[in-house]
């Protein structure tokens, strides 16, 4: 068995174009994984295999792959720093025991960045940062590690110092050793020299060792005692501390380099060895019971214990659908026999691999630790469990987010449907936060996603990957419907035509409900006037009447509904009867109830160069933006603004055409909001004119 302390399984992640991919590639050189680097660029990094990411120069999907250093193995995943596809990355960091948060050395915390540290938080990852492309024009070192500490509210470790900035950035300083590492002018990462600290820097290395030992003896009271009395302590023990205190999340160890002139990694390696947790070292994967809850019961990470993992992707290939597995606990074989949690049934698992981006290496067992491919499998889904038959257990799942945003699709002729639907089953199976339904009247195929970007490279992989050609309708935006009174109503549903009759009569409260509640039902009956038995089906009555609006037929939000007493009827009251109360009630009084429609703000950043900051704030204005603040950077102004979903659609091109091609921007859903009279007016009646010809 493989000594696990000797496993590092991280992510990469950070805002898009900070420079991950490139990170990834150098990663992948020095530790002898590939011979010849290849850039981001050129559309020919190793981790961005797939077409739509090798032709816009982004990383779509998160991509796996496993490498050695220092005789520790490195599981990495290269994620994607594109808005559209965060999914991507809280899946990934969700099976992952430690990572590296990459910042642009001159656009510092940018939008995607913040979204990102904050998954990182929420699955308690501990990381280390680091600040890249300093060799650019505008890089500020100092100015990176303020913004994090203001803006993500982090605690930076410091741990080396750049030496020169810009084009004149050769190389850092170690503040543990007091050594400089400079690299020469080839940009080949292995030729360096370790030399003492530039003359220049003495002063200003000191001060910042003084705040990093400071820092670290903090971790540990020995430590700290000795270093009051004047005596610092070992370097292995300030590693020691630090190690701790990284593990804890009390502060992150933070680097500097330039990935793309290969300056400065070979210490951001050494950072993830020495300070990053191996699997052993974090919190073993809580297990949960059928209504999701904590059962108290652990995976804990031992290659002993019986066999658990988390599928946390689905990937299909030429050569069939590939599930990606991080194995929490035990040891799995091929030919071993797996209970999938979730649906109840076994698998048999045939072929397993290690994956290196999109080439495969076949093994013949895996163990607690591991992240692995495994090739065939049928009914396994993202977020499922996989354990041991005689052991069966359900570790935490995830949670993705609602689409916010849907076209229609519709093959441009009929050999294509068939193809279609092959090709979204194998779509949906991959990527969770991309949805699919079928329009029942009309017969349409609506494909809902995170934002258009997302919806565009799905259109595209299915136009290329899949062979299906197909014609896209408009974006359509995810209303939904809510009320603003608050009614009380009665309904009596009586059947009396032959046979046995029904019977079911309810008194009720409508009223609107907190923002985000959802659908809250309660029942004050006393004295039996509706059975105890019934109220459930009272309550699934309204459930499903709140799929659709009375409006527009969009589903209705945040209200809730009191059952305040009723009658009943020992021969003909029944589940059904209150049911069809229920769905006839909900008909009745939501007209009465102030019904309003509802729409989709999102959260938008955006980040413009400091001329164009009128431009940007007015034409966000003239979309119906809110303006939550404006924070000047060092090349740019960053925005912050609410606005209605609806009217950002092409926003990117607009923002590029404003800003000469220098703007960027993020957005991600925030809340729902009333539409303004007109707006819904025109929703209204878009909704019903689509409806008849239907």
């Amino acid at each position: 068995m493989t000594d696990l302390s000797l496993y590092r399984n991280i992510g990469i992640f950070a805002h898009v174009d900070a420079g991950k991919t490139t990170t990834t590639e150098r990663i992948l050189k020095l530790t002898g994984k590939i011979h010849k680097l290849g850039e981001v660029h050129d559309g020919a990094a190793t981790t961005d295999f797939m077409e739509q990411e090798q032709e816009r120069g982004i990383t779509i999907q998160s991509a796996a792959t496993s490498c050695f250093w220092d005789d520790h193995r490195f599981n990495i995943i290269d994620t994607p720093g594109h808005v559209d596809f965060t999914i991507e990355v809280y899946r990934s960091l969700k099976v992952l025991d430690g990572g590296i948060g990459v910042f642009c050395g001159s656009g510092g915390v940018e939008p995607q960045s913040e979204t990102n540290w904050r998954y990182a938080n929420d699955s308690e990852v501990a990381r280390v940062i680091l600040v890249n492309k300093l060799d650019r024009l505008g890089a500020d070192f100092y100015q990176v590690v303020k913004q994090i500490k203001n803006v993500l509210g982090a605690t930076p470790l410091v741990m080396v110092l750049p030496i020169g900035i810009e084009d004149n950035f050769v190389g850092v300083v170690d503040l543990l050793t007091r050594k400089a590492w400079v690299w020469d002018s080839t940009d080949d990462p292995t030729n360096y020299t370790v030399q003492d600290v530039p003359t220049d820097m003495v002063d200003q290395v000191e001060e910042w060792r003084e705040k990093l030992i400071e820092a670290a003896v903090e971790q540990d009271d020995d430590a700290m005692e000795k270093y009051l009395d004047g005596e610092e302590p070992e370097i292995e023990t300030i590693k020691a501390c630090i190690r701790k205190g990284t593990i804890k999340l009390s502060f992150f160890p933070t680097y500097c380099a330039s990935a793309f002139k290969n300056k400065g990694i070979q210490l951001v390696l050494n950072a993830v060895v020495d300070y990053l947790p191996s699997p052993t070292e974090v919190k073993p994967q809580p297990e949960v019971d059928d209504e999701g809850e904590e059962t108290g019961e652990h995976a804990i990470v031992d290659s002993k214990k019986p066999f658990r993992a988390l599928a946390f992707k689905i990937m299909d290939d030429r050569y069939g659908a590939l599930t990606f597995i991080r194995i929490y606990s035990g040891t799995l074989n091929k030919g071993d026999t797996i209970l999938n949690s979730f649906t109840g049934k076994t698998e048999r698992i045939g072929r397993m691999v290690e994956m290196h981006a999109d080439e495969r290496i076949e093994l013949d067992a895996a163990q607690a630790g591991d992240i692995i491919a495994i090739v065939g499998m049928k009914n396994v889904k993202t977020g499922h469990t996989l354990c041991d038959p005689k052991n069966p257990a359900t570790l935490e799942p995830m949670v993705f987010p609602d689409p916010v945003i849907s076209i229609a699709v519709a093959p441009k002729d009929k050999a294509g449907s068939e193809k279609l639907s092959i090709a979204i089953g194998k779509m949906i199976a991959e990527d969770p936060s991309f949805r699919v339904e079928t329009d029942e009247d009309s017969g349409e195929t609506i494909l809902k996603g995170m934002g258009e970007l997302h919806l565009d490279i799905k259109i595209d992989i299915l136009k290329r990957t899949h062979g299906v050609d197909v014609e896209v309708g408009k974006p359509q935006v995810a209303y939904r419907e809510t009320i603003t009174k608050s009614v009380e109503d009665s309904y009596t549903h009586k059947k009396q035509s032959g046979g046995s009759g029904q019977y079911g009569k309810i008194d009720y409260i409508i009223e609107p409900g907190e923002p985000s509640s959802g659908f809250v039902f309660e029942s004050k009956v006393s004295g039996g006037n509706v059975p105890r038995e019934f109220w459930p089906a009272v309550e699934k009555g309204f459930a499903k009447s709140l799929e659709q609006g009375v409006l527009a037929g969009f589903p209705c939000l945040d209200l809730k509904v009191t059952l305040l007493d009723g009658a009943f009827h020992a021969v003909d009251s029944s589940a059904v009867a209150f049911e069809i109360a229920a769905k006839a009630a909900y008909r009745q009084s939501i007209p009465k109830a102030g019904p309003q429609l509802i729409e989709p703000i999102m959260h938008v950043d955006v980040y413009t160069p400091e001329d164009h900051v009128g431009d940007v704030i007015g034409d966000l204005n003239r979309r119906r933006g809110m303006i939550k603040s404006q924070e000047a950077g060092v090349t740019g102004v960053r925005i912050k603004a609410d606005v209605a979903l609806s009217e950002m659609f092409g926003y990117i091109g607009d923002l590029r055409t404003m800003t000469s091609g220098r703007g960027q921007f993020s957005m991600q859903f925030s809340h729902y909001s009333p539409c303004p009279k007109n707006v819904a007016e025109e929703v209204i009646k878009e909704t019903h004119e689509r409806n008849k010809k239907k």
